[in-house]
């Protein structure tokens, strides 16, 4: 019986199969949090980049880009 259960179970490693598409979503996360700290480090205090632009950038790199490259998957 333990031998039918396991069988069925889904491994996380096997669950997760990454392909190219994946690691491309994923790059550009990494691209946009890169970016988003380089364009606040080079703006004045009270400047539009750093006040606005960076924190965008690095919201969507946090968080729409990178858990967007975990959750897709092709069909």
């Amino acid at each position: 019986m333990s031998n039918e259960n396991n069988s069925e179970k889904i491994q996380l490693i096997e669950g997760w199969s990454f392909n190219k598409i994946n690691y491309i979503i994923f790059f550009v996360g990494v691209l946009f949090i890169i970016f988003g700290y380089v364009v606040m480090a080079t703006g004045t205090v009270n400047s539009f980049q750093s006040l606005t632009l960076a924190p965008i950038m690095l919201f969507l790199g946090y968080i729409i880009f990178i858990p967007a490259s975990l959750i897709y998957r092709e069909k």
